[in-house]
C-alpha cells in the first residue's frame, strides 16, 4: 500500500506578485526551492493564509536569494500581492517507507522570504 504524505513545505511566505498574464504556476525563489527539496515542474499545493484558497499548480525557478514568490496565470486570481501562503509538495511512499519519512520543512523569515 502506498499513502501520501508531506514531502516539502514553504510554511509563510509573502506573494510578491501576481502575473495573470502568464502562462501558469508559481514562481520561488531559487534558494527556497532547494532549501526545501521542490524542484521545477513539481506538483505544489498553495495554501493563501488571508482568504483560504487552496489550488494546485507547479513550481519554477525564480532568482535565487530574491525572496520571489509569484502567482501566475488563472492562479493569480486567488491571490494578491502581500498575501501570506504556505507551499505544499506532496509524495507517494511505500507505508512502511512512509513511518520513517522526514519531509524538508523551511520557514523563511515572512518579511523577505529569505532563509533565516
Amino acid at each position: 500500500m502506498q499513502i501520501e504524505v508531506v514531502k516539502s513545505k514553504i510554511h509563510r511566505v509573502t506573494v510578491t506578485g501576481a502575473d495573470l498574464n502568464y502562462i501558469g504556476s508559481v514562481t520561488i525563489d531559487e534558494a527556497l526551492m532547494e532549501a526545501s527539496n521542490i524542484i521545477e515542474g513539481e506538483k505544489v499545493q498553495i495554501v493563501n493564509i488571508n482568504n483560504g484558497e487552496r489550488l494546485e499548480t507547479y513550481a519554477i525557478k525564480g532568482k535565487k536569494n530574491s525572496g520571489e514568490i509569484t502567482l501566475n496565470g488563472p492562479a493569480a486570481r486567488k491571490v494578491q500581492r502581500g498575501d501570506v501562503v504556505i507551499i505544499i509538495s506532496y509524495a507517494l511512499l511505500d507505508f512502511e517507507e512512509a513511518k520513517e519519512f522526514k519531509p524538508s520543512l523551511i520557514f523563511p523569515d515572512e518579511s523577505t522570504n529569505t532563509l533565516k
